[in-house]
């Protein structure tokens, strides 16, 4: 026990003893600077020196651009230009979904599953809904259209037997190069046509499509009064937008040769009626 209390006399007595820490001239043995320390004070200013270097690096690093340059942290720039371009990502991501279920929900009626009819019923954002009542065309004014636009257009052939209550022009002239075959799935007339040609609306509507397809290129399609649809595929350039109103005869794109099944310029035309493919050349003239 008390070679125990000795030890700790002595630590605390070597903590505790003052030593003078003397600057001498060293020509002189001038007293320049004497500051009186112990063991025990030398640790405790270490200490709070420490703690003062570790607060201060803290700040700097926390508070100032300096912690840019430290590796681990990334820049303010960088880190506003992510948050901006995952907002566009987000928006971009909602338009493709909005699209992708427009193309999911047309796909039956092209394809005969459901009447056309319900297409109005597709939710779809900034649409412009027009009513089928303002596409109707007078018997009156079907003649006086025929009469003046007979030039570069043609109406349904008048022999034609048929309960066609709206007139169809067509939408280009030209050669067919492969005509309308349901045993070969081809749906429709290809018309060969020089690239950039005007593509004219067959008839009064609204676009419910207007697009770019893998397979078909740039796809433009209307929308007309008694269940009618017009489908116009590989065209070079699309002049009108979803939700357009568009009147008979008026250029609504050019020819063009995109898509993947395309085999030179021309004009793939469908027309549709109640979800079922029409021979378009039964109620129009192409030549």
């Amino acid at each position: 026990m008390e070679n125990q209390k000795k030890k700790k006399g002595k630590l605390k007595q070597k903590l505790t003893d003052k030593y003078r820490l003397v600057v001498l001239n060293d020509d002189t043995f001038e007293e320049r600077f004497s500051l009186k320390l112990s063991v025990l004070n030398i640790f405790v200013l270490g200490g709070i020196l420490s703690f003062l270097l570790i607060l201060i690096t803290t700040f700097f690093i926390t508070l100032t651009p300096v912690k840019e340059y430290i590796p681990g942290y990334s820049s303010t720039n960088l880190k506003i230009k992510a948050t901006k371009l995952a907002i566009q990502t987000d928006s971009l991501k909602r338009k493709l979904d909005i699209l992708n279920d427009f193309t999911k929900a047309l796909q039956p009626i092209l394809m005969g599953e459901i009447e056309a009819k319900f297409i109005d019923s597709l939710q779809l954002i900034e649409r412009n809904t027009i009513q089928d009542s303002l596409l109707n065309a007078s018997k009156e004014d079907s003649i006086f259209r025929e009469k003046i636009e007979s030039q570069d257009r043609f109406p349904i052939q008048n022999n034609a037997a048929t309960n066609v209550k709206i007139v169809f022009f067509a939408p280009l002239n030209g050669n067919i190069s492969q005509g309308f075959d349901s045993q070969k799935n081809h749906l429709a007339v290809d018309i060969v046509a020089k690239k950039n040609t005007a593509v004219k609306a067959t008839a009064d509507g609204t676009v419910i499509f207007s697009g770019w397809t893998t397979e078909t290129g740039y796809v433009l399609i209307l929308k007309h009064a008694y269940d009618y649809i017009s489908v116009y595929k590989h065209n070079g350039n699309l002049l009108k937008e979803q939700g357009d109103f568009v009147k008979s005869g008026e250029v609504i794109a050019s020819v063009g040769s995109s898509g993947e099944l395309t085999t030179g310029p021309h004009l793939h035309f469908e027309l549709w009626s109640g979800g079922y493919a029409i021979n378009p050349i039964n109620l129009i003239d192409f030549k």
